[in-house]
């Protein structure tokens, strides 16, 4: 009998495998061991679709099925959820990622390339760097205020003015604060130093990607921003336009109609979280400047600024940088302000 799909729910030792058949029965639903699971693939015909859900190790076993002939799809665990039938157990989720996979307007996710997968592991570990920074940044300053000692808004403001802070004897720390608050000041170095080489590496590692020097061409995007949205989206060809990706990033308004009467409220907020801030924050520091800009971006901008808000602006100009962004990534032009906001 012919084998429609395989779905498959991840764990870390102990997997479930569901066959599904073309006449939508279902042939086997079984546990399967991690030692034995490239064993157990390998019996179905080269060309099978498997289905997973995108979550930890999706990317590691997609690739590795896909080198063994398969296709595969990875599927947002939100969108399987509601597929999931009676009692959550493995066997249910298995299924339900079996059915989940033929829904039609689900965006799969592709599956990672090493190169992707490393400029994303970069990120992750920059980002945990960065809160450990402010963590210590706050501390610092909370320490000292309980002595008296006020240090300007800002980290980069604070680590200038720290030591100056330690070496004058009138402003009432103590030595046992003064030797803590040097060991904070070192432990804001060491981490300044690992995220300018994490910066480092990322560069490195995007400018191995064909497109990266023309998105970083779009205002707003740097390196930091190019690296996330290229990490992300890969070669961005699961979207049919900009208006799907900008929707998968949670940056159009939610939609709340019936009746023929449409109500538009605040942004959806799906899909990445790091995504969608990181291009607001580009979207943001553009608009600090748009009021100097002559070119048709800072007239749109500011014209919708003086009628809707700043803010509101601002989203709408991440909105529009990430439509231009998918355009510039699945083509072969650069940025034109001209074209862009025409």
């Amino acid at each position: 009998m012919d084998i429609k799909i395989v779905g498959i729910d991840l764990a870390k030792s102990v997997f479930q495998i569901c066959v599904c058949l073309v006449d939508n029965s279902i042939k086997s639903n079984q546990k399967v061991r991690r030692n034995k699971l490239l064993d157990k693939i390998r019996q179905f015909p080269k060309g099978t679709l498997i289905a997973m859900e995108a979550c930890g190790t999706s990317h590691y076993w997609g690739r590795q099925f896909q080198e063994l002939g398969y296709q595969v799809q990875l599927i947002p665990a939100q969108h399987v959820k509601p597929f999931v039938s009676n009692q959550k157990n493995d066997a249910n989720d298995a299924l339900a990622i079996c059915e989940a996979a033929f829904r039609p307007n689900i965006h799969r996710v592709p599956v990672k390339t090493i190169e992707q997968q490393d400029i994303k592991a970069l990120r992750c570990v920059r980002s945990r760097l960065v809160q450990n920074r402010t963590a210590i940044v706050n501390q610092t300053r909370s320490l000292a205020g309980e002595y008296g000692v006020i240090f300007s808004v800002g980290r980069l403001k604070l680590q200038a003015s720290l030591m100056d802070a330690l070496e004058d004897g009138d402003n009432g720390l103590s030595h046992t604060l003064r030797n803590l608050l040097k060991t904070l000041y070192d432990d804001m170095c060491a981490l300044n130093e690992r995220i300018e080489q994490i910066d480092r590496d990322i560069k490195a590692l995007c400018q191995t990607q064909p497109r990266y020097d023309a998105l970083l061409s779009i205002p707003g995007f740097g390196p930091i921003v190019t690296a996330s949205f290229m990490s992300e989206l890969g070669s961005g060809h699961q979207f049919k336009n900009g208006r799907q990706l900008s929707a998968w990033c949670g940056l159009v308004p939610s939609q709340s109609s019936s009746g023929g009467k449409v109500r538009l409220g605040s942004i959806t907020k799906n899909g990445s979280s790091e995504l969608r801030v990181l291009l607001i924050h580009g979207a943001r520091a553009v608009g600090r400047f748009a009021n100097k800009r002559d070119d048709k971006l800072g007239q749109w901008f500011n014209a919708l600024a003086l009628r809707q808000g700043r803010h509101k602006a601002v989203v709408a100009l991440a909105n529009k940088l990430a439509r231009i962004a998918w355009k510039i990534l699945t083509g072969n032009n650069s940025f034109d302000v001209n074209k862009a906001f025409s």
